[in-house]
């Protein structure tokens, strides 16, 4: 590929035009106004004002990528890509996973709901109205989706739903939840999705669960016992809800992986204004060899992630499969951000050790990015498949 003699980065390349970079700056005021100032006391409390979900709405932010006609705000899968990442600016990766819970929520509704699910569950969630998680996970079936055992047994018009999920990001408070549940018999063909609302008789939520990081969402274990649902609330067939999930499964990777390219671009710019304050200790003068050397590392990481994760993200909006790529754009972005943030406690030393920090809490934000959406393990069992 060749370019005219003259132009800019910014006129060349191929992933923002001028209206993503209007939704950037929206965002980025939204973030400096009604999250920045109050995030050190959000991790500290372990949730964020259930009005932010609200805010957001209002602003248009929850809506970025969805139809107009169901409330979004319209825009291609860069324009998500930008709010993801300004978000992240406020440096709490907990926040951004509690107000995007919806993310994984709401688009099976979209791709298999009725007109009426769709009016009742997706647009009150993007206007903020109503706060909406994903329930897969079980005790005893994680990555192994295909194993879940929590039953839903047709009786009179309704589903009985039995058994339970856990770490459901935003499981506290939500007033929905997308649920795997089995309606079959064994193995992935028994799936299928039911949305249940949380004031349904025997749906219970746990304690809130203190974790590694992500500290400013709230996640819980929920259960189900007898828990009548309406059947016009199955989202798509009988059978479908393993199809629904692992559909949805891509996007939630673009995301983690859009997050952790922004946690390592945190440490650097962190890393670099530590050095430009003149807080790293020196004898002679100007920064250590290794530290100009680490910083180069960390630099050339980060944008070899984010320019892989942009590519991948364009084919994935050109309706090309990207399944194998986006498995490794998660694993690759995942790595680099452990690799960028353990590189960044290095240079500060002490100074980042302690609670309150920003390095400290992309240190521990960080390792999750990992695990969320599929562990390292499955993402490489993913990529083996299609080798």
């Amino acid at each position: 590929m060749t370019f005219e003699r003259g132009k800019s980065y910014d006129e060349v390349q191929e992933y923002f035009g001028p209206a993503h970079e209007a939704l950037r700056r929206r965002v980025r005021a939204f973030v400096e106004k009604e999250i920045r100032p109050f995030v050190e006391d959000w991790e500290k409390e372990g949730e964020f004002p259930r009005e932010l979900y609200g805010k957001a709405g209002r602003a248009g932010i929850l809506g970025v990528g969805y139809p107009e006609a169901w409330g979004g705000s319209g825009g291609d899968l860069f324009s998500k890509i930008v709010c993801v990442e300004e978000l992240m600016r406020c440096g709490s990766a907990g926040v951004v996973a509690g107000l995007g819970s919806l993310d994984i929520a709401i688009p099976p509704l979209l791709s298999a709901g009725t007109e009426e699910q769709k009016a009742r569950f997706v647009t009150p969630v993007l206007r903020g109205e109503r706060i909406a998680a994903l329930g897969i996970t079980e005790p005893g079936a994680g990555s192994h989706v295909a194993g879940i055992s929590t039953t839903a047994v047709r009786e009179a018009g309704c589903f009985r739903l039995n058994g339970g999920k856990v770490y459901i990001t935003s499981g506290c408070r939500a007033d929905q939840l997308t649920c795997a549940v089995r309606t079959g018999g064994e193995g992935y063909k028994g799936i299928s999705l039911l949305l249940v609302e949380s004031g349904t008789p025997g749906y219970s939520v746990s304690r809130k669960f203190e974790k590694l990081g992500w500290h400013a969402s709230d996640t819980a274990e929920i259960f189900f016992d007898g828990s009548m649902v309406p059947a016009e609330n199955l989202i798509g067939m009988e059978g479908q809800g393993f199809y629904l999930i692992m559909e949805n499964f891509q996007s939630e990777r673009l995301q983690l992986a859009v997050m952790a390219n922004m946690t390592a671009t945190l440490a650097l710019e962190e890393s670099l204004r530590f050095l430009r304050q003149g807080l790293l200790p020196s004898r002679s003068g100007s920064e250590p060899q290794w530290v100009r050397g680490r910083l180069a590392d960390m630099a050339t990481l980060a944008e070899a992630s984010r320019e892989f994760v942009y590519r991948v993200a364009a084919r994935m909006d050109a309706g090309i499969n990207q399944v194998k790529e986006i498995s490794m754009a998660k694993n690759f972005a995942s790595q680099v951000s452990e690799k960028v943030t353990s590189w960044a406690l290095d240079i500060h030393g002490q100074r980042a050790v302690a609670g309150g920090h920003l390095l400290e809490r992309l240190f521990r934000d960080s390792r999750i990015l990992s695990i969320g959406g599929g562990t390292q393990e499955i993402m490489k069992e993913v990529i083996w498949k299609y080798l």
